[in-house]
């Protein structure tokens, strides 16, 4: 960790980064990581390198488009850098382009007025408008739909500065109140909290940017009634596909046997499981409809005494002296398309 850090703020690395210029490409931000990523003796493959590029983008994402002002945006990049700071707290050569950098941000970015940061932020979404990838932590804390959309809560409170909707004032042309109306605002929101520290030390505030695995946040969120209506859609017409069953005995059959376990077999044997922990699979089977559930397939790996003869027939037709027939030609093919679909 102290590597990749000393790496991403080396002092020539900051000076490029914080010359006035264009939005990095999507290209060019890939490259930017990889090469942070593999600054240390760490190694990852193509997978887990697309998989932690796609969960850094899109948190990244969540972050910004949940701000409750685009002032705000800098509150977050401050709790990045305050976690960051807490990795090398012990290393003061690493802790001092840590503190740099923070004034840096400090310098540059707390000048800035509303209309600039609301300029900064729509630019990052931009960027991001076209990134809907699924995160199991967002779709598990339901902030993401299973379209890859992030949900925007209707509660908790307001940005700083602005009062909690529900009122209407109508003026006069000499600034004087006349009426006041009030209406359903759709939601349950709160009072401001209090504004959060832009210095190099104090108390953010906010939450957003800090470690989102640290502890579970349940968040309420509000989905339309269309999402509702389609989702149930979706459920009713799930019908079950005839053919997965089949292809599971199949592949059972190739493999060398097929048993169906029945129901209070004490039998033990391999066991597949495609999630990720034995708690996702319990939840799966529990929400999972009965119409959809299938008997269990039990795959033995052991000797089964009727294919093996005929795997020994055709062993011994490819042994026998002479030419081969055709018809051990034609098995000897079969055998081979087998092997390879295999």
């Amino acid at each position: 960790m102290n590597d990749i850090i000393t790496t991403m703020f080396n002092k020539k690395f900051l000076e490029e980064l914080f010359k006035p210029q264009e939005l990095y490409s999507k290209k060019a931000l890939r490259t930017v990581f990889d090469r942070l990523a593999h600054a240390s003796i760490m190694r990852l493959n193509q997978a887990s390198m697309d998989k932690l590029y796609d969960l850094m983008t899109m948190a990244f994402k969540y972050q910004v488009l949940l701000c409750p002002r685009p002032k705000d945006i800098l509150l977050v990049s401050f709790n990045h850098m305050d976690a960051i700071k807490d990795f090398v707290k012990d290393t003061p050569s690493i802790l001092s382009q840590v503190d740099e950098t923070y004034q840096q941000l400090i310098e540059m970015y707390t000048p800035l007025s509303n209309g600039e940061f609301q300029l900064i932020r729509q630019t990052l979404l931009i960027f991001f408008q076209d990134m809907h990838i699924r995160v199991s932590i967002f779709l598990k804390d339901k902030v993401q739909n299973s379209n890859g959309r992030f949900v925007l809560p209707t509660n908790g409170p307001v940005p700083r500065g602005t009062q909690i909707p529900g009122l209407i004032r109508i003026f006069s042309c000499s600034g004087e109140e006349l009426t006041r109306l009030q209406f359903n605002n759709g939601g349950n929101y709160s009072s401001a909290l209090r504004e959060g520290s832009f210095e190099m030390f104090g108390n953010r505030i906010t939450k957003l940017g800090t470690n989102m695995y640290s502890v579970s946040r349940p968040v309420e969120t509000h989905m339309s009634g269309t999402s509702k209506s389609s989702a149930q859609h979706t459920k009713v017409n799930s019908a079950p596909n005839p053919l997965a069953k089949e292809e599971l005995n199949l592949l059972a059959r190739l493999m060398g046997g097929l048993e169906v376990q029945k129901p209070g077999s004490t039998d033990t044997g391999f066991r597949v499981n495609l999630f990720a922990t034995d708690e996702e699979e319990e939840e799966a089977l529990i929400s999972r409809p009965n119409e959809l559930s299938y008997g269990v397939i039990s795959i033995q790996a052991t000797k089964d005494q009727q294919a093996n003869a005929e795997l020994t027939k055709i062993m011994g037709e490819f042994t026998e002296s002479g030419d081969p027939s055709s018809s051990a030609s034609s098995k000897g093919d079969d055998l081979l398309a087998m092997m390879d679909g295999l």
